[in-house]
């Protein structure tokens, strides 16, 4: 990975330089933040966090944003936070999505169209299926979506599972990174094959409420809470109960 926000030697010590990877990497791997939550997690100071932010605001690695609040609000202005912008994503791991778009794009007009691009999501998950499937079958249903958060880290996702907010009640798997954001945001066959396999693998209903692919900062599915949760289907043709009519897109 390259340096991010990296100024002329003379400008920028090691050290600072270091430091503002480290500040973008956070917001990599855990979503948009708080200047506090940033301070929190790399022992800085709010003063240091800032002043990197601002480094990294200018040099269009990060952006200010308004913190989105999903449930009942709380009183009081939210937090502004932090998020990495399409430059701050390029800087990671993202060097082959024109060749993957040019890819993808030859196949829907060689191949039959939107159709085929969807065959192909689908056999990409399937492909990438085993680990996810075993990770998710090894415990119980009530710990099935940490299990896939764990899982899904492993493969560069930076994802989490946490309780959704009230009064939903059931839980959010949050991806906060998203290695191929850029090829989805053409093809939102990606995003809804991904749903469409969380649903199957997890034995629910999800609700995709928020995608990185469409400008969102972090990918967000809602996993409703459910008493007594079927064992994962294994035909990979049981997806026709997944939801995805949201999947790759926000909600109106």
């Amino acid at each position: 990975m390259k340096n991010v926000g990296e100024a002329p030697q003379e400008e920028l010590a090691t050290g600072e330089r270091s430091t503002r990877n480290r500040v973008a990497r956070s917001i990599l791997d855990h979503g948009p933040s708080t200047v506090a939550e940033l301070a929190g997690r790399l022992g800085l100071t709010q003063a240091a966090v800032r002043r990197h932010l601002d480094a990294l605001v200018a040099d269009d690695v990060v952006e200010p944003r308004e913190q989105r609040v999903y449930g009942a609000r709380t009183r009081g202005r939210p937090a502004k936070v932090f998020a990495l912008t399409d430059c701050g994503r390029d800087a990671f791991d993202q060097s082959y999505d024109k060749l993957a778009a040019d890819a993808l794009r030859w196949i829907a007009e060689q191949e039959g169209g939107e159709q085929a691009i969807a065959a192909f999501a689908r056999a990409r998950i399937a492909a990438q299926s085993g680990a996810y499937r075993a990770a998710v079958e090894s415990v119980p249903a009530e710990k099935r979506a940490e299990a896939l958060a764990k899982a899904l880290s492993e493969d560069g996702y930076a994802a989490t599972a946490r309780s959704a907010p009230h009064p939903q009640q059931g839980e959010q798997l949050c991806q906060h990174h998203c290695p191929v954001a850029h090829v989805a945001e053409q093809f939102p066959q990606l995003c809804e094959a991904e749903t469409e396999f969380f649903a199957e693998l997890l034995g629910t209903h999800v609700q995709r409420l928020a995608t990185i692919a469409h400008g969102d900062g972090v990918c967000t599915t809602f996993i409703p809470k459910t008493s007594h949760a079927p064992p994962p289907a294994r035909a990979s043709e049981n997806t026709a109960n997944a939801s995805a009519s949201t999947a790759g897109r926000n909600p109106a």
